[in-house]
């Protein structure tokens, strides 16, 4: 089927659980900051030929591709078990010994590459989590304790992606902020501790599987979002559309398929798909009418399918479809290199080093250097599944997290094992 692409140059033990995240946690997808940036040093700057230690691994999480949330010594991730969209809590001092398990919705997508796709948001005591079928549950994060939950489809209308939905629900201040893609809410802000509707974005969007960023673009505060058409910002206080883009000169035969969340830097927006579409940058300004995108450049340099892409020193990384770990320069979009060798990766970066994660399951360890490709390690995890290896590697106080469907690996990955664990 053949359908428009968004194209975008927006210038875009268990007690140990805590209520809210310390410096070294990953409470949410690509991190505190949602840009694949963890914080962290002291971390090997080169890996042995096996790749670092592991430390343990666990089975019975389930089926899916949800990532890991990591706040204190308990790690929280969703997975699809005997029927039922579970999120579960586990205990990472203890080996990934289960804190607890709670179902909040049977499993209803069961199309291609079945499974879970969000990755839990963990914040002020509660976990936030949504199926593929479009359930969003707040959960109790010390019990697991349903609090509330609402379904995109039958609450606000809201359309089954082609491949399930797959966003993790941003936190901001005392709202849930998502993405249903229906009639009665394409963004929508919730009470995060009720789940009642703040406000409701009926912008006709459609959701796709991309993540909501928080940002101040041209001193509005505002949350971007690439939908099903488009990159769009919606004022924060009440969900006014602001501005949009989208390039009527470049098309995709899948469509709607954009996932890799956008990146923002100034009043600058950054986005990239795939399916031969490219991505760039645009900056947001003021006009006499309210705010617009401003184009500043674009490339088919860096088609990013899913594997997010990171801004860092003024340089861009991700891969560019179908397999080349990728930098450009953020001001210009110009290629300053490219390599094959970590394969179609998803990217983490952590103390000075971009951690690779090839979908077809090796992890290769780069320098994070606009001067040229410099690899530092590769390795093959262990038990690899035949399914996509496509959640994000995550780190979290020394430890490297590794998500295979029904797989959840941990490796040490600090420079100085003996420190106390």
């Amino acid at each position: 089927m053949r359908a428009k692409f968004a194209v975008f140059f927006v210038c875009v033990s268990a007690a140990c659980a805590c209520d809210s995240a310390g410096a070294a946690d990953w409470p949410e997808w690509r991190g505190p900051n949602r840009d694949g940036i963890c914080r962290e040093t002291g971390l090997l700057k080169r890996w042995p030929p096996g790749g670092p230690k592991l430390l343990w691994q666990i089975r019975g999480i389930g089926q899916g591709y949800s990532g890991p949330a990591v706040v204190g010594n308990v790690l929280y991730t969703i997975g699809d078990r005997n029927g039922k969209v579970t999120v579960l809590a586990l205990d990472v001092a203890a080996a990934g010994k289960r804190v607890w398990a709670s179902a909040i919705a049977p499993v209803t997508y069961k199309g291609h590459f079945p499974g879970t796709r969000c990755t839990p948001t963990v914040e002020g005591g509660r976990v936030y989590a949504l199926g593929a079928g479009g359930v969003l549950a707040c959960l109790e994060q010390a019990t697991g304790m349903k609090i509330w939950s609402l379904s995109y489809v039958k609450d606000f209308g809201g359309v089954v992606p082609r491949w399930g939905f797959a966003e993790s629900v941003l936190i901001d201040g005392p709202w849930a902020i998502c993405t249903p893609g229906g009639p009665k809410g394409s963004i929508v802000a919730l009470d995060k501790t009720t789940g009642r509707v703040v406000w409701s974005a009926k912008i006709g969007d459609k959701a796709s599987y991309s993540s909501i960023v928080k940002a101040e673009l041209a001193g509005v505060k505002q949350y971007v979002a690439f939908t099903a058409d488009r990159v769009v910002g919606v004022r924060a206080n009440d969900g006014k559309l602001l501005w949009q883009f989208k390039d009527p000169d470049h098309t995709a035969n899948w469509g709607d398929v954009n996932v890799v969340t956008p990146v923002v830097s100034g009043d600058t927006v950054y986005a990239s798909s795939d399916y031969g579409v490219g991505g760039g940058l645009a900056k947001i300004v003021r006009t006499a009418d309210g705010l617009r995108a401003q184009k500043t450049w674009f490339t088919k340099e860096l088609k990013n399918h899913h594997g997010g892409v990171i801004l860092l020193d003024g340089a861009l990384y991700g891969c560019d479809n179908p397999g080349a770990l990728t930098c450009l320069d953020h001001k210009t979009g110009k290629v300053l290199w490219k390599s094959r060798k970590p394969g179609k990766c998803s990217v983490l970066y952590a103390d000075g080093m971009l951690y690779c994660r090839d979908e077809k399951g090796p992890i290769t360890l780069v320098k994070a250097t606009p001067k040229g490709y410099i690899q530092a390690g590769r390795f093959d995890q262990p038990r690899r599944s035949k399914a996509k290896a496509w959640p994000h590697p995550v780190i979290a106080n020394g430890r490297l997290y590794i998500r295979d469907q029904d797989l959840l690996l941990c490796y040490d990955v600090r420079a100085d094992s003996r420190v106390s664990k």
